[in-house]
């Protein structure tokens, strides 16, 4: 029986399947039929909400006994965009000047070729770990990841799973395979305000209130002063405004209302209930002290809406996994990796409530873009990596 021990050939058949989300496209069936030849079982949930596209999953376990490892990740991509742009089809797979080019190449259809091929060498050499490994796929992580992960763990963990910890394959390399480890991540939470005044003619201010006076006076409040200065392992915590909405297309007409969203990345200072209270409290003290005009004596009315599904800071401190992986990575690579928790949010999100989780993946400097594309170099290193993690954290 062939094993999938080559990442290029893992990749290629995972890159020509177009999984733009939450079409499952052929992908996980593609994984499955490598992974099957491992003795998996494999299984594939698909999950539904009123509201979302169903999205189809896929958990796959071999080994029965602790400890209990997981690999995570998502086979779904973001849509190629312009295809004539591209040097290379984004769904051939074809390979120049020793890159593979595809959507998904390092983002992150890369990460999962490599893990599978890793696990096929250790068979090769070990027989399966003295333990348990399960691959954990999503097809949704580029979208509204609503029928994905966090119910695919839900799922998992009401058959009995248990994890003893977890990797994210995601590319959380800068600059070079092997720079950077990814051990915890920023919280995410986003809110629009609307400010509420009376319309009128601008030739005419005293008979009416102009909210855009009261919303700038609001957003001045939550950018000033910063919100922290930053932690041990964390930058301070960053608000930015995102849009600012009158929807007003007369130049001689006050309006009636504006509204303005932003975004908070925020470090382990807060909580998401205390950094709602913080802003509640900010724009509340703006409101009272800041007129629509002076001379006025009623304060800015206004209303906040926190947008749904905030993403809670965390940190993961479990030294057998971040010191064995960086201990892999180091003994591949020459390098030794920084750990961060910069970036944006992933599905590490909803594992960390589950188990101990990191990330590491590929070089993310071409995720997202026209020609995305991976060195066959780096598939190999990775694969090296996995591959002597597995056999470190099994030993």
């Amino acid at each position: 029986m062939t094993l999938p021990v080559d990442p290029a050939l893992n990749l290629a058949a995972l890159i020509r399947c177009p999984s733009v989300t939450p079409a499952e496209g052929g992908a996980l069936a593609a994984l499955q039929s490598m992974l099957e030849p491992l003795g998996a079982r494999v299984e594939r949930p698909v999950f539904s909400e009123e509201g979302e596209a169903d999205v189809e999953n896929l958990y796959a376990r071999m080994g029965e006994a602790g400890p209990h490892l997981m690999f995570a990740g998502h086979t779904d991509v973001v849509p190629p965009g312009d295809e004539a742009a591209w040097t290379h089809p984004p769904f051939a797979a074809e390979i120049a000047k020793g890159e593979m080019f595809g959507r998904g190449a390092v983002d992150m259809k890369g990460g999962i070729a490599c893990f599978v091929a890793a696990l096929a060498r250790f068979a090769e050499r070990h027989g399966m770990p003295k333990g348990s490994v399960s691959l954990l796929i999503t097809g949704d992580e580029e979208g509204p990841a609503v029928n994905g992960s966090v119910k695919l763990l839900e799922w998992a963990a009401a058959r009995g799973e248990r994890w003893d910890a977890a990797i994210v394959g995601e590319p959380t390399n800068v600059a070079a395979l092997g720079d950077m480890v990814k051990i915890g991540r920023r919280g995410s939470l986003s809110g629009r305000i609307t400010v509420f005044g009376k319309q009128g003619h601008v030739a005419y201010p005293h008979l009416a209130d102009n909210p855009v006076r009261g919303l700038l006076s609001l957003l001045e409040a939550l950018t000033d002063p910063p919100l922290d200065q930053g932690t041990t392992d964390f930058p301070p915590t960053n608000l930015e405004i995102t849009t600012i909405d009158i929807g007003n297309p007369s130049v001689n007409v006050i309006p009636a209302r504006a509204t303005a969203a932003f975004n908070i990345r925020f470090n382990d200072t807060w909580t998401v209930e205390t950094l709602q209270a913080e802003i509640h409290n900010r724009l509340d003290r703006a409101a009272e002290e800041n007129r629509y005009r002076p001379g006025r004596t009623e304060p800015a009315a206004f209303e906040l809406e926190w947008r749904d599904r905030p993403s809670p800071v965390f940190l993961t401190r479990d030294d057998r996994l971040v010191a064995t992986l960086a201990t892999s990575i180091q003994a591949v690579t020459g390098l030794k990796p920084q750990l961060s928790t910069t970036g944006g949010t992933s599905d590490a999100r909803f594992i960390k409530d589950y188990c101990p989780v990191v990330e590491f993946g590929l070089v993310g400097q071409t995720m997202h873009m026209v020609d995305e594309r991976v060195p066959l170099a780096d598939l190999e290193t990775l694969t090296q990596i996995y591959l002597r993690f597995l056999e470190d954290w099994f030993a």
